[in-house]
């Protein structure tokens, strides 16, 4: 049985490797393909399908402007997750799951951290104009 388990890894790893990629470029292109001939059942016409992704194109959705804040308090919250979960591991002997608890309660609180900071700029009119995506 365990031969068999052992033969079958590198089917599964080719399989993996080829096949998931493949089934994600097919994916994308059926689904233009797709969006594309609704726009042409509706009566469009080629140009104007043309005109209409080019419009898509030059106006991308807005930046989020505290997406480098964003990014940074939580790289600094994982570090320090990161850093007190292996100290509390060397001293009090815990497991990998609490290590890994510890890292994602840092995160999150990361996340809420940057939720205040970026709230409390927006209702001081500091970041008045600016308009929060999902960056």
């Amino acid at each position: 049985m365990d031969k068999l388990i052992e033969g079958m890894i590198p089917i599964f790893g080719i399989i993996f490797t080829f096949g998931i990629p493949g089934i994600i470029i097919f994916w994308v292109i059926y689904a233009k393909h797709r969006e594309r001939m609704r726009l042409i059942e509706k009566g469009l016409t080629p140009d104007e399908v043309k005109n209409y992704f080019k419009d898509a194109d030059k106006n991308p959705k807005p930046k989020n402007p505290f997406g480098a804040l964003k990014w940074g308090i939580l790289f600094i919250f994982f570090g320090a997750g990161i850093f007190i979960a292996n100290i509390l591991e060397d001293k009090f002997d815990f497991s990998d799951g609490v290590t890994f608890g510890l890292v994602v309660l840092f995160i999150g609180a990361g996340f809420l951290t940057y939720y205040l900071i970026v709230k409390g700029k927006i209702e001081n009119g500091t970041g008045e104009n600016a308009k929060i995506s999902n960056n």
